[in-house]
């Protein structure tokens, strides 16, 4: 029997889907035996694609960086994802002309893609272009206005109306639909005036899989072994990070301002200020006992031995704090609904992390914050950690 062949699309704002991408792949591998799996991604995923020893099409190279248009739009540390949402959506038809020319090219037997919306308005608008049988996966449901710009608040309709229409008919375009997380981190709540609820429509039309990670937390809880293999001594360790965009520059910053505040206080503090794969920060400009870093591959070992985190409010890596169970603080970017609203709620809800605000939080709040948090007990309660295999479970279900 020829080998079962799977398009992978991975949406590839920042660096948490193609995480959870990896983490579905192998699964998938274990439990279907021998698969072909080709990937389409734009940067900074591609990078971690190859590196992983995928398979990348070269198609991938003509596809949008989102990330790039995210970053052109963010102002300082505000970035409103129904701009962003309106400013991608443009550049949509191209990433489908891409999967397109390479679905007519090659067969195969199913196509996954995460958060890949673009994919998901063409196939509805024209299923015939679907070749075989299509998996979305995504993680949080509707947009909310962050402002009362009547222009947002009717953006915000306009896509909740879009995104509330695929009740009834969503099997002609989706074969499956994936929600990474439960059923009670979907606010229960109206896409808006005469819309469907959103958790009435995630209960019709998903398939709860659960939270997905690249790791067993129960492997990292030996610190010790760990934090000598990583080359950290004894001394405290902040950790701070800002994903796969440069967006968060000026929280980077910020930490390295309030460092010595803290270090004034906790004896032998040290930090690592992470950049990931899209920004530079000259280490010159931190003062001594801050390291700067770039992109760090299998992030999650550092925060597993970190005293504390401090980083972004992006769903992946604050899960995988609370899953790792270490004390952090989470800065949601502003204007920014998915991290203000459905990150937080759920962090909210797993009482996991502290939340704070870049704009109001100076060197002296966050130095503080720091001393109070650091080292501090994790209280919150264990989490579903077995997503990937599940996501697996219920995709080799269509091959």
């Amino acid at each position: 029997m020829s080998r079962r062949r799977i398009l992978y699309v991975s949406g590839s704002l920042g660096l948490g889907h193609i995480s959870r991408d990896l983490a579905i792949a192998r699964e998938l591998r274990r439990q279907l035996g021998d698969l072909d799996i080709s990937w389409l991604a734009a940067s900074p995923a591609d990078r971690v694609i190859v590196e992983s020893g995928e398979n990348l099409l070269p198609e991938s190279a003509s596809l949008v960086d989102e990330n790039e248009i995210a970053e052109s739009l963010a102002n300082g540390t505000h970035l409103n994802l129904i701009k962003y949402a309106f400013g991608v959506r443009r550049k949509w038809s191209r990433n489908v002309h891409v999967v397109d020319a390479v679905t007519n090219s090659r067969q195969y037997d199913l196509i996954v893609g995460d958060e890949t919306y673009d994919l998901v308005l063409a196939y509805r608008k024209d299923p015939s272009r679907k070749k075989c049988p299509f998996v979305m996966i995504f993680d949080f449901v509707g947009f909310d206005a962050m402002t009362r710009n009547p222009l947002e608040r009717l953006g915000v309709y306009f896509w909740n109306k879009k995104w509330s229409e695929r009740m009834d008919r969503a099997t002609e375009f989706v074969d499956l639909n994936l929600f990474v997380g439960e059923e009670e981190d979907v606010p229960d709540k109206p896409f808006g005036f005469l819309l469907p609820g959103r958790r009435e429509w995630a209960r019709a039309t998903c398939e709860f899989v659960g939270y997905i990670f690249p790791f067993d937390p129960n492997e990292l809880r030996n610190r010790s072994s760990i934090r000598e293999r990583l080359g950290y001594d004894d001394a405290p360790l902040v950790v701070c990070s800002i994903g796969g965009t440069a967006i968060g520059k000026d929280l980077l910053k910020l930490c390295g301002d309030a460092f010595p505040i803290a270090a004034d206080k906790i004896e032998g503090l040290r930090m690592i200020l992470v950049c990931g794969p899209r920004l530079y920060l000259d280490r010159a400009n931190f003062p001594s006992g801050v390291n700067v870093k770039g992109y760090v591959p299998n992030l999650y070992e550092h925060l597993a031995v970190s005293n504390l985190a401090i980083v972004q409010g992006g769903r992946t890596i604050t899960l995988e704090l609370t899953a790792l169970r270490r004390s952090f603080l989470y800065f949601p970017i502003e204007g920014h609904s998915e991290q203000e609203v459905h990150v937080a709620g759920r962090l909210e809800r797993h009482g996991a992390g502290v939340r704070m605000t870049l704009s109001s939080t100076t060197p002296e709040s966050l130095a503080t914050a720091i001393i109070e948090n650091l080292d501090k007990q994790a209280t919150y309660p264990p989490i579903p950690v077995d997503g990937a295999r599940v996501a697996a479970e219920k995709i080799g279900e269509l091959l």
